[in-house]
Protein backbone atom coordinates (compact mmCIF):
# COMPACT_ATOMS: atom_id res chain seq x y z
CA UNK A 1 0.00 0.00 0.00
CA UNK A 2 0.86 3.91 -0.06
CA UNK A 3 2.13 4.78 2.82
CA UNK A 4 0.06 8.03 3.22
CA UNK A 5 -2.93 6.98 2.03
CA UNK A 6 -3.04 3.56 2.34
CA UNK A 7 -4.21 3.18 -1.32
CA UNK A 8 -3.08 -0.88 -2.48
CA UNK A 9 -0.35 -0.96 -4.89
CA UNK A 10 -0.05 -4.68 -5.39
CA UNK A 11 -2.63 -7.64 -4.08
CA UNK A 12 -1.36 -11.03 -3.88
CA UNK A 13 -2.96 -14.33 -2.85
CA UNK A 14 -2.35 -16.41 -0.27
CA UNK A 15 -3.71 -19.48 -0.84
CA UNK A 16 -1.41 -22.36 -1.39
CA UNK A 17 -0.65 -26.05 -0.95
CA UNK A 18 -0.40 -27.25 3.04
CA UNK A 19 2.99 -28.44 3.75
CA UNK A 20 1.79 -31.55 5.13
CA UNK A 21 -1.48 -33.07 3.75
CA UNK A 22 -0.25 -31.18 0.42
CA UNK A 23 -3.72 -30.17 0.01
CA UNK A 24 -5.21 -27.37 -1.46
CA UNK A 25 -6.33 -24.23 0.93
CA UNK A 26 -8.61 -21.85 -0.67
CA UNK A 27 -8.47 -18.93 2.13
CA UNK A 28 -5.43 -19.53 4.34
CA UNK A 29 -5.05 -16.41 6.62
CA UNK A 30 -2.19 -14.37 7.17
CA UNK A 31 -0.83 -15.11 10.98
CA UNK A 32 1.74 -12.39 11.41
CA UNK A 33 4.19 -10.67 9.37
CA UNK A 34 7.97 -8.66 10.16
CA UNK A 35 10.38 -6.63 7.98
CA UNK A 36 13.45 -8.30 7.35
CA UNK A 37 16.71 -5.87 8.71
CA UNK A 38 18.75 -6.53 5.49
CA UNK A 39 16.95 -6.46 2.32
CA UNK A 40 13.43 -4.81 1.12
CA UNK A 41 11.86 -8.38 2.67
CA UNK A 42 8.48 -9.69 4.10
CA UNK A 43 8.64 -11.96 6.49
CA UNK A 44 4.63 -13.43 5.78
CA UNK A 45 3.35 -16.01 7.62
CA UNK A 46 0.56 -18.43 6.61
CA UNK A 47 -1.47 -19.62 9.42
CA UNK A 48 -3.61 -22.57 7.35
CA UNK A 49 -0.97 -24.35 5.38
CA UNK A 50 2.26 -23.55 7.89
CA UNK A 51 4.03 -21.80 4.89
CA UNK A 52 6.61 -18.60 5.38
CA UNK A 53 6.52 -16.41 2.64
CA UNK A 54 9.79 -14.40 2.13
CA UNK A 55 8.03 -11.66 0.01
CA UNK A 56 10.85 -8.98 -2.10
CA UNK A 57 8.44 -6.04 -3.13
CA UNK A 58 12.02 -4.07 -4.60
CA UNK A 59 10.24 -5.11 -8.34
CA UNK A 60 6.60 -5.23 -7.95
CA UNK A 61 6.24 -6.10 -11.44
CA UNK A 62 7.77 -8.73 -11.01
CA UNK A 63 7.49 -10.07 -7.52
CA UNK A 64 9.90 -12.47 -5.84
CA UNK A 65 8.74 -14.72 -3.64
CA UNK A 66 10.73 -17.42 -1.39
CA UNK A 67 8.10 -20.08 -0.36
CA UNK A 68 9.29 -22.01 3.39
CA UNK A 69 7.80 -24.81 4.28
CA UNK A 70 7.64 -24.79 7.90
CA UNK A 71 4.89 -26.20 10.04
CA UNK A 72 0.82 -25.67 11.44
CA UNK A 73 -0.64 -23.53 12.56
CA UNK A 74 1.78 -20.27 12.06
CA UNK A 75 1.04 -17.51 14.54
CA UNK A 76 3.20 -15.37 16.76
CA UNK A 77 6.48 -15.01 16.64
CA UNK A 78 9.43 -12.41 16.84
CA UNK A 79 13.51 -11.63 16.43
CA UNK A 80 16.23 -12.77 18.06
CA UNK A 81 18.88 -9.79 20.18
CA UNK A 82 20.34 -9.86 16.84
CA UNK A 83 17.24 -8.99 14.67
CA UNK A 84 18.44 -11.50 11.83
CA UNK A 85 16.77 -14.79 12.83
CA UNK A 86 13.07 -14.73 13.08
CA UNK A 87 10.94 -16.95 15.69
CA UNK A 88 7.36 -17.85 14.85
CA UNK A 89 5.37 -20.76 16.63
CA UNK A 90 3.33 -23.67 14.34
CA UNK A 91 1.36 -23.84 17.73
CA UNK A 92 -0.99 -26.64 16.42
CA UNK A 93 2.41 -28.88 16.46
CA UNK A 94 4.03 -27.49 19.21
CA UNK A 95 6.65 -26.45 17.37
CA UNK A 96 9.01 -22.94 16.64
CA UNK A 97 10.39 -22.32 13.65
CA UNK A 98 13.21 -20.29 13.40
CA UNK A 99 14.04 -18.24 9.67
CA UNK A 100 17.19 -16.65 9.28
CA UNK A 101 15.90 -13.30 7.39
CA UNK A 102 19.76 -12.43 5.62
CA UNK A 103 19.64 -15.68 3.83
CA UNK A 104 16.24 -15.77 3.18
CA UNK A 105 15.70 -19.73 4.54
CA UNK A 106 14.19 -21.84 7.12
CA UNK A 107 17.51 -22.54 9.87
CA UNK A 108 15.47 -25.21 12.27
CA UNK A 109 11.94 -26.23 13.24
CA UNK A 110 12.23 -26.59 17.45
CA UNK A 111 9.79 -28.77 19.27
CA UNK A 112 8.85 -27.33 22.41
CA UNK A 113 5.82 -27.86 24.91
CA UNK A 114 1.84 -27.70 24.29
CA UNK A 115 0.73 -24.89 21.62
CA UNK A 116 3.18 -22.04 21.84
CA UNK A 117 2.10 -18.60 21.77
CA UNK A 118 5.20 -16.28 21.98
CA UNK A 119 3.77 -13.14 21.29
CA UNK A 120 7.05 -11.56 20.10
CA UNK A 121 8.81 -13.67 22.84
CA UNK A 122 11.47 -12.61 25.08
CA UNK A 123 15.33 -11.57 24.59
CA UNK A 124 17.70 -11.98 27.34
CA UNK A 125 21.36 -13.32 27.65
CA UNK A 126 21.02 -16.70 30.04
CA UNK A 127 23.54 -17.18 32.78
CA UNK A 128 24.91 -19.98 31.16
CA UNK A 129 23.96 -20.38 27.65
CA UNK A 130 24.34 -17.25 26.55
CA UNK A 131 21.69 -15.04 24.30
CA UNK A 132 18.35 -17.17 24.43
CA UNK A 133 14.54 -16.37 23.30
CA UNK A 134 11.74 -17.52 25.07
CA UNK A 135 8.08 -18.86 24.69
CA UNK A 136 5.35 -19.55 27.40
CA UNK A 137 2.36 -21.99 26.33
CA UNK A 138 -1.51 -21.88 26.00
CA UNK A 139 -1.26 -25.83 26.91
CA UNK A 140 1.03 -25.84 29.56
CA UNK A 141 2.67 -24.06 32.47
CA UNK A 142 6.12 -24.68 30.45
CA UNK A 143 8.18 -21.65 29.71
CA UNK A 144 10.92 -22.62 26.69
CA UNK A 145 14.11 -21.24 26.23
CA UNK A 146 15.74 -21.08 23.22
CA UNK A 147 19.74 -20.60 22.11
CA UNK A 148 19.90 -18.13 19.57
CA UNK A 149 23.83 -17.59 19.19
CA UNK A 150 24.85 -20.05 16.43
CA UNK A 151 28.23 -17.66 16.39
CA UNK A 152 29.46 -17.83 20.21
CA UNK A 153 27.51 -20.79 21.50
CA UNK A 154 27.19 -23.60 18.69
CA UNK A 155 26.08 -26.32 20.75
CA UNK A 156 23.29 -24.75 22.59
CA UNK A 157 21.74 -22.45 19.10
CA UNK A 158 18.47 -23.70 17.91
CA UNK A 159 18.16 -25.93 20.73
CA UNK A 160 15.85 -25.72 23.93
CA UNK A 161 18.57 -24.82 26.46
CA UNK A 162 15.98 -24.97 29.68
CA UNK A 163 12.36 -25.12 30.56
CA UNK A 164 10.90 -22.92 33.45
CA UNK A 165 7.94 -24.25 34.96
CA UNK A 166 5.05 -21.15 35.70
CA UNK A 167 1.61 -20.75 37.10
CA UNK A 168 0.27 -22.93 34.54
CA UNK A 169 -1.41 -22.94 31.22
CA UNK A 170 -2.96 -20.04 29.13
CA UNK A 171 0.48 -18.01 28.56
CA UNK A 172 -0.26 -15.48 25.85
CA UNK A 173 2.56 -12.93 26.10
CA UNK A 174 6.43 -12.80 27.89
CA UNK A 175 8.28 -9.72 28.23
CA UNK A 176 11.56 -8.83 29.51
CA UNK A 177 13.91 -5.88 28.73
CA UNK A 178 17.50 -5.20 28.07
CA UNK A 179 17.61 -3.05 31.21
CA UNK A 180 15.43 -5.32 33.35
CA UNK A 181 16.74 -8.73 35.37
CA UNK A 182 12.36 -9.63 35.39
CA UNK A 183 10.93 -11.89 32.75
CA UNK A 184 7.36 -11.63 33.36
CA UNK A 185 4.76 -14.21 32.13
CA UNK A 186 0.76 -13.94 32.15
CA UNK A 187 -1.53 -16.98 32.17
CA UNK A 188 -4.95 -14.63 30.82
CA UNK A 189 -6.91 -17.83 29.59
CA UNK A 190 -6.16 -20.29 32.62
CA UNK A 191 -9.27 -21.47 34.19
CA UNK A 192 -8.51 -20.61 37.25
CA UNK A 193 -9.59 -16.51 38.73
CA UNK A 194 -6.62 -16.33 40.70
CA UNK A 195 -4.17 -17.61 38.25
CA UNK A 196 -5.68 -15.70 35.23
CA UNK A 197 -5.82 -12.43 37.43
CA UNK A 198 -2.36 -12.69 38.09
CA UNK A 199 1.81 -12.90 36.56
CA UNK A 200 4.42 -14.75 37.40
CA UNK A 201 7.88 -12.94 37.64
CA UNK A 202 10.94 -14.80 37.02
CA UNK A 203 14.84 -13.38 37.87
CA UNK A 204 16.64 -13.43 35.03
CA UNK A 205 19.93 -13.52 37.40
CA UNK A 206 19.17 -16.99 38.99
CA UNK A 207 16.01 -18.56 36.96
CA UNK A 208 16.28 -21.83 39.71
CA UNK A 209 14.89 -19.15 42.27
CA UNK A 210 10.99 -19.75 42.24
CA UNK A 211 8.77 -17.25 40.56
CA UNK A 212 7.27 -14.50 42.37
CA UNK A 213 3.30 -13.81 41.78
CA UNK A 214 1.98 -10.29 41.24
CA UNK A 215 -1.59 -9.68 41.95
CA UNK A 216 -2.60 -7.54 39.38
CA UNK A 217 -6.01 -8.04 39.37
CA UNK A 218 -6.13 -7.32 43.24
CA UNK A 219 -3.86 -3.98 42.32
CA UNK A 220 -6.02 -2.80 39.86
CA UNK A 221 -9.27 -2.70 42.64
CA UNK A 222 -11.89 -3.94 40.21
CA UNK A 223 -13.60 -6.24 42.33
CA UNK A 224 -16.30 -7.88 39.01
CA UNK A 225 -15.39 -10.89 36.78
CA UNK A 226 -12.43 -12.78 36.29
CA UNK A 227 -10.18 -9.90 35.98
CA UNK A 228 -7.65 -11.78 33.21
CA UNK A 229 -4.37 -10.03 32.77
CA UNK A 230 -3.19 -9.89 29.87
CA UNK A 231 0.50 -8.16 28.12
CA UNK A 232 2.96 -6.93 30.17
CA UNK A 233 4.47 -3.98 28.11
CA UNK A 234 8.01 -1.98 29.04
CA UNK A 235 8.32 1.86 28.78
CA UNK A 236 11.05 2.81 27.11
CA UNK A 237 12.86 3.16 30.03
CA UNK A 238 12.15 -0.46 30.97
CA UNK A 239 11.59 0.51 34.70
CA UNK A 240 8.11 0.29 34.30
CA UNK A 241 5.93 -2.74 33.08
CA UNK A 242 1.73 -2.21 32.11
CA UNK A 243 -0.78 -4.83 31.87
CA UNK A 244 -4.00 -4.87 31.09
CA UNK A 245 -6.89 -6.04 33.11
CA UNK A 246 -9.43 -7.95 30.37
CA UNK A 247 -12.82 -7.64 32.03
CA UNK A 248 -16.15 -8.49 30.08
CA UNK A 249 -17.42 -5.64 27.68
CA UNK A 250 -19.93 -4.42 30.39
CA UNK A 251 -17.73 -4.79 33.62
CA UNK A 252 -14.87 -2.42 34.46
CA UNK A 253 -11.10 -2.80 32.83
CA UNK A 254 -8.10 -1.05 33.68
CA UNK A 255 -4.40 -0.83 33.13
CA UNK A 256 -2.13 -1.61 35.70
CA UNK A 257 1.62 -0.08 35.79
CA UNK A 258 4.35 -2.11 37.91
CA UNK A 259 7.70 -0.35 39.12
CA UNK A 260 10.27 -2.92 37.45
CA UNK A 261 12.79 -2.49 40.28
CA UNK A 262 10.48 -2.81 43.07
CA UNK A 263 8.00 -5.29 41.60
CA UNK A 264 5.84 -2.91 43.68
CA UNK A 265 1.94 -1.19 41.99
CA UNK A 266 2.86 2.25 40.59
CA UNK A 267 -0.31 3.52 39.18
CA UNK A 268 -3.62 2.38 37.88
CA UNK A 269 -5.60 3.86 35.35
CA UNK A 270 -9.50 3.21 35.32
CA UNK A 271 -11.56 4.77 32.75
CA UNK A 272 -15.35 3.73 31.14
CA UNK A 273 -13.43 4.21 27.59
CA UNK A 274 -11.13 1.12 28.80
CA UNK A 275 -13.49 -1.30 27.27
CA UNK A 276 -11.70 -5.23 27.56
CA UNK A 277 -8.01 -3.28 26.84
CA UNK A 278 -5.53 -5.66 25.52
CA UNK A 279 -2.19 -5.25 23.17
CA UNK A 280 -0.40 -1.79 24.37
CA UNK A 281 2.26 -0.57 22.23
CA UNK A 282 5.94 1.25 23.60
CA UNK A 283 6.45 3.27 20.18
CA UNK A 284 10.10 3.29 20.52
CA UNK A 285 10.24 -0.81 21.73
CA UNK A 286 7.75 -1.50 18.62
CA UNK A 287 9.96 -0.05 16.21
CA UNK A 288 13.27 -1.20 17.46
CA UNK A 289 12.50 -4.52 18.30
CA UNK A 290 13.02 -3.92 22.01
CA UNK A 291 11.42 -7.53 23.71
Amino acid sequence: MKGDTLEPIKVESTRGITVDTQEFHPEPRVASIVASRFKPEWVVNIKETGRILMVNYSDLNNLRTTSIAADRFLHDGGFDSTGRYFLVAANARNKIAVVDTRASKLVKIIEVSQTPHPGRGANFVHPKHGPVWATGHLGSSTVSLIGTDPAKHKEQAWTVVQELDGQGGGSLFIKTHPKSRNLYVDTPLHPEAEISSSVAVFDLNDLDKPYEVLPIGQWSGITEGQRRVVHPEYNKDGTEVWFSVWNARNQESAIVVVDDRTRKLKHVIRDKRLVTPTGKFNIYNTQHDVY
